[in-house]
């Protein structure tokens, strides 16, 4: 328990009535990190994922080693792209002990909210050496369109 020096201000309060309220979270944050540490991991079954664009199309590409393409599944729904599956990671037997376990194996989900309107009728998949490529064409009319300038 740290102890507090009390400053005497107007009214006997701090000049800053919120430096108590700032102080009481830096603190909370100090405790939630030193009795998390160690605990939280990165490690998952969701896939890692990269969004990019040019003029015509958003890309999604998401890695997916293992995970068999047929049991992959892409819906879009509203402004969000979702890609559900699961990988399965083949059993070493019983009497097998691990000196380091980092791979996952189970059901993942992930929802992408897509940066722009796309044509949901032109989306393609392909899945090449572990990596799906979402292909997401923009929607029309969100597309520049070139205006030819006539003479009358």
């Amino acid at each position: 328990m740290a102890v507090i020096r009390w400053k005497p201000g107007f009214f006997g309060w701090h000049r800053d009535p919120f430096a108590e309220m700032h102080r009481l979270r830096r603190e909370m944050d100090r405790i939630w990190d030193t009795s998390t540490r160690g605990i939280v991991s990165t490690v998952g079954v969701f896939p890692a994922l990269n969004v990019s664009e040019d003029e015509d199309n958003l890309y999604v590409r998401a890695e997916l080693p293992g995970v068999v393409p047929e049991e992959i599944e892409i819906t879009t729904k509203e402004n969000n792209l979702i890609i559900k599956g699961e990988r399965k990671i083949a059993t070493e037997g019983e009497r097998v002990s691990y000196h380091r376990r980092e791979r996952e194996a189970g059901s993942f989900r992930r929802i992408i909210s897509l940066p722009t309107r796309v044509d949901t009728e032109g989306v393609t998949a392909a899945c090449k050496n572990g990596v799906l490529t979402v292909t997401l064409p923009r929607a029309a009319e969100l597309k520049p369109r070139k205006i030819e300038v006539g003479s009358t």
